[in-house]
């Protein structure tokens, strides 16, 4: 940290904050302080209660115990508008955007008052159109957030906060879908806002970029505050270390023969963005693509998944004609997809872990008897995925919403590899996931290569 910012004022203190699911500890007594003008990390594992806390701050849930004060002041608990007036902002991980509203409607919802409406619009485009510029975040504001990429609605997320000229700003993963380039633009505007005096609470799992944009590091693990660190003064080894309680070995990659062809994609044009794509997958290969989010990912995987189909070029899988194959005849060729957004197309919020690991399975004999679920089966399933995958919920009957984003994420990871597939599409697989996490999902993916499947 540097000297003026240990010198500024604390400008946001949490004082013993806990707070319970039923049987689960999201936040034990955990106690820290934000100064003004410094960048403040937030780290932990999936599940050590980072964005249930920031979730707190910002009003979205009320602590069980302890106090919070913005700028010397107490803040209401549970009430959002409260954090907002004291000068919260907060871009949460998972989005908060209205689909069918345009980028423009996204960014000014909740600013105006309706019949100001009009004369605001002109107003409001000019300032996200300098922002857009300011922080290389290019959006259409015109466009609906349903037309967006994740990448895109990312970007609406963080302009949103900026356009409200928020003094404390809370980020929880904001850099999850963006390229370095934009990341480092992000970092390079966060440390001009510091300068002016703004605070930053940064929640990330990607460590390189905690030590390289924060002044202070906090460690939570388990729901508790483990550790306080002063950027310039840890490493990357000891934050790992402290995030998962044990050390982080690195994946053993051995060289691996390629198998035959497994995908193969030629001059394909589709409807929702390809335009004479080409693609050759092995067996035994994990192919890795790059981008920009919105030039073509998310069209391809959708294609390879049987949701879209060619308008020309051919497609071949496993050497046969797969142009016309719905989603149930590739998860019947054992085609598995880890879907880039969780919430939209992985998992149903308001069903348990046990109805959501089976969403794709059900319909097999050993959860099935007669016509009727086997929800013992179905419970055994999820427990051996929850224990396998290091997934921390209460127990297979938890509601999906309870879990955080990575712990969901390792629960579509957990589905998705039980079906001993030969196809993985992988769409950002470790998004959202701590190192160990992530550690771990890689080394899933290197056995499923081994055992000659295809990765995507």
């Amino acid at each position: 940290m540097t000297d003026s910012v240990s010198s500024q004022t604390v400008v946001l203190h949490l004082e013993s904050i806990t707070k319970r699911f039923g049987p689960l500890l999201a936040n034990d007594a955990v106690s820290f302080d934000v100064k003004k003008g410094e960048i403040v990390a937030l780290l932990g594992e999936n599940g050590a209660g980072k964005t249930t806390l920031m979730n707190i701050l910002f009003g979205h849930y009320v602590a069980d115990e302890g106090s919070i004060s913005v700028f010397g002041k107490p803040l209401a608990p549970g009430e959002p508008s409260a954090a907002i007036e004291a000068g919260i902002g907060m871009v949460h991980q998972h989005f908060t955007l209205a689909d069918n509203l345009t980028v423009l409607d996204n960014i000014m919802l909740g600013t105006e008052k309706l019949w100001h409406l009009s004369s605001a619009r002109s107003q409001a485009r000019r300032r996200l159109t300098m922002l857009a510029a300011d922080f290389g975040l290019a959006i259409e504001p015109d466009k609906t957030i349903a037309q967006l990429s994740v990448g895109e609605r990312q970007r609406v997320e963080i302009l949103k906060v900026l356009y409200r000229q928020a003094r404390i700003l809370i980020l929880d993963e904001p850099t999850a879908v963006l390229t370095p380039q934009e990341s480092q633009s992000l970092f390079a505007t966060l440390k001009k806002l510091t300068s002016k005096g703004l605070s930053i609470i940064f929640i990330s799992h990607k460590l390189h970029e905690v030590l390289s944009v924060s002044d202070r590091i906090f460690v939570l693990r388990s729901g508790k505050l483990v550790a306080e660190k002063q950027t310039r003064a840890t490493t990357r080894q000891e934050l790992a270390e402290l995030m998962v309680g044990r050390p982080i070995a690195e994946p053993r990659i051995e060289p691996q023969k390629q198998g035959d062809i497994h995908i193969e994609v030629s001059a394909v044009s589709t409807t929702d963005g390809l335009d004479h794509a080409d693609l050759t997958l092995h067996g035994g290969e994990i192919l890795g693509l790059a981008g920009v989010s919105g030039n073509g990912q998310t069209a391809l995987a959708n294609l390879l998944s049987g949701l879209t189909h060619p308008t020309n070029g051919s497609l071949l899988i496993f050497g046969e004609d797969a142009r016309a194959w719905t989603p149930d005849r590739m998860t019947r060729q054992r085609i598995a997809r880890i879907p880039e957004d969780r919430h939209a197309e992985g998992l149903i919020a308001d069903m348990s872990v046990s109805e959501n690991v089976i969403a794709e399975l059900y319909r097999e004999p050993r959860f099935s008897r007669r016509g009727f679920l086997d929800w013992g089966a179905a419970e055994n399933f999820a427990r051996d995925i929850i224990k396998g995958f290091d997934v921390k919920c209460p127990s297979p009957q938890a509601r999906v919403r309870l879990l955080s984003g990575g712990n969901m994420q390792k629960l579509i990871l957990g589905r998705t590899l039980s079906l001993e597939p030969r196809f993985i599409l992988a769409c950002q697989p470790a998004r959202g996931l701590d190192i160990g996490a992530v550690s771990y999902v890689h080394e899933r993916l290197l056995r499923a290569r081994k055992s000659g499947a295809s990765v995507l």
